[in-house]
């Protein structure tokens, strides 16, 4: 297994983040690095706390790397946090959105609780309701193909009824 510098993994690690934003397979080909390689050390690097988003446009950022960005710009001032959006390729408005989605994320209300109950509740009654009209419709089913075997039964013991 080759061991790489220090200095060149974080190199690397660098251009996945914007403006650059790499994919693995660019950087892979570019640098001569196996993606699998640069597939641990992102996930090294994010098990230290890192952002190292894994796709390309910040619209798409997973949840954790959103996250990740409010917590690392919560102590900054309002020209840090737009010195590390302009480093990141980002605008400070999306860190604001990003927080203010996380503060939301803890602050359940019992009303949305209360609504989700009510639409599980209506969701079950209907389904209930369903049910039993299958079971109705099944019986039905059943009842006719008993009718219709009776039927031929009946018109093999006294013969065709239609021929007379």
């Amino acid at each position: 297994m080759k061991r790489y510098p220090a200095e060149r993994k974080e190199a690397v690690l660098k251009k996945m983040l914007p403006p650059e934003n790499m994919s693995v397979a660019q950087i892979a080909e570019e640098e001569g690095i196996s993606m699998g390689t640069l597939f641990n050390w992102r996930k090294q690097a994010r098990a230290e706390g890192r952002l190292l988003p894994g796709r390309d446009s910040i619209e798409r950022w997973n949840s954790r790397d959103k996250f990740a960005a409010v917590m690392e710009t919560a102590s900054l001032s309002e020209a840090e946090v737009a010195e590390y959006c302009r480093k990141r390729g980002m605008y400070p408005q999306q860190i604001q959105e990003w927080r203010e989605a996380c503060e939301m994320a803890n602050d359940w209300k019992k009303e949305s609780s209360r609504e989700l109950k009510e639409a599980v509740d209506s969701e079950r009654n209907r389904v209930k309701e369903l049910e039993r009209e299958l079971r109705r419709k099944e019986k039905a089913l059943a009842e006719t193909a008993a009718l219709l075997v009776l039927r031929k039964k009946m018109e093999a013991i006294w013969g065709d009824s239609e021929d007379e």
